[in-house]
């Protein structure tokens, strides 16, 4: 089974990395972009059967520092 994992900063946190390509992307022209946040994704590749609260425990213990941000885990 196939897991990926979206992990991004919850909103109200600031977001440095986003703000420096929103910033990049003005200098290389590219008008109009008002916000941009930037996150992860992580992608495994489970035994079959894998219960989500498992793979929500993975996140919890490593995968995502929840103080800051939040996951959304999706199964293909």
């Amino acid at each position: 089974m196939k897991v990926r994992v979206y992990v991004m900063l919850k909103t109200g946190v600031l977001d440095p990395q986003g703000e420096a390509v929103r910033h990049a992307l003005g200098a290389l022209g590219f008008d109009g972009v008002e916000s941009v946040r930037q996150g992860k994704v992580i992608e495994m590749e489970l035994a079959d059967g894998t219960p989500e609260a498992r793979i929500s425990e993975m996140c919890e213990k490593l995968l995502a520092n929840t103080v800051i941000e939040s996951y959304r885990i999706e199964t293909y």
